[in-house]
């Protein structure tokens, strides 16, 4: 519940149907282990019955069939409480792979969290950047547009004094 809580708060659809598909596959799991679970302990529950009619149906005595049955039942709730505790191991190892992914699911939407922030602060720099380049760029338009209309005016200047120089009469 925890990690499908955490899948719907994710932002990108990406990573939240990564973990949505990973708590389905959890699900599947549990759901497997349980059968698995229920399959075992009704086989024991059949395997008991059965040995009961065995024993009932075979006309002993009394003394011996008692003693046969105390020692079958023993061996038979020996064999499911081992069943049993192997299917306890095993979701055991499932909780516990289940806990490692969690943790590295959640270490990894850190690091993706780092680097988002990163990458903002990256973006702002980026945004700055750009506009002292594009204020650049406009001062070195004006500038020379400012030259060539000094360039003109002392041009002028010069065909102006030459005029009057050379011409002195026009």
């Amino acid at each position: 519940k925890e990690l499908e809580q955490m899948a719907k708060e994710q932002d990108k659809e990406s990573e939240k149907q990564a973990l949505l598909q990973e708590v389905e596959n959890h699900k599947k799991q549990m759901l497997s282990n349980q059968a698995a679970w229920r399959k075992a302990n009704l086989a024991c529950k059949i395997a008991i019955d059965n040995s009961e009619k065995d024993q009932l149906l075979q006309g002993r005595d009394s003394l011996r069939q008692r003693k046969t049955t105390k020692e079958s039942l023993a061996e038979s709730a020996s064999n499911i409480t081992e069943s049993l505790m192997g299917i306890s191991r095993m979701m055991s190892q499932q909780v516990q792979q289940s806990e490692e992914t969690v943790q590295t699911l959640a270490n990894s939407s850190r690091t993706i969290l780092e680097a988002n922030e990163e990458f903002k602060s990256m973006s702002g720099t980026i945004q700055l950047g750009r506009k002292l380049i594009t204020k650049y760029n406009r001062r070195e338009l004006t500038d020379k547009l400012l030259i060539f209309l000094a360039l003109a005016l002392f041009l002028a200047t010069v065909l102006y004094i030459l005029k009057k120089r050379l011409f002195p009469f026009l």
